[in-house]
């Protein structure tokens, strides 16, 4: 079983910066395809960004230029840095591991607003 565990979440007015991070368990994790998601109010959940094992990234064309992912696979942890902020960035923010089997987090709020 895997666990993930997203921090980092908060309140950050427009323009502003927060990195997020997921912990994940096991031992499977630089095996693994990350990604992060987002999901806001009566929307559907969308796809933000991905990390493969080799490092390979590819990110929504909303967030290109704004945001990074990275992963480090000694800490079992991947990270999405969120700069340039906007309130339309304004969601619950998951990771997931995809290993064959897709896990999740709990997720963590960001709010941009002022």
């Amino acid at each position: 079983q895997v666990h993930l565990v997203e921090s980092g979440g908060g309140l950050v007015q427009p323009g502003g910066s927060l990195r997020l991070s997921c912990v994940a368990s096991g031992s499977i994790f630089s095996f693994s395809t990350m990604a992060w998601y987002r999901q806001a109010p009566g929307k559907e959940r969308e796809q933000v960004a991905t990390i493969t094992s080799r490092g390979s990234t590819n990110y929504a064309d909303s967030v290109k230029g704004r945001f990074t992912i990275s992963r480090d696979n000694a800490k079992n942890t991947v990270y999405l840095q969120m700069n340039s902020l906007k309130p339309e960035d304004t969601a619950v923010y998951y990771c997931r591991l995809t290993t064959g089997l897709n896990y999740w987090g709990q997720g963590t709020q960001v709010t941009v607003s002022s």
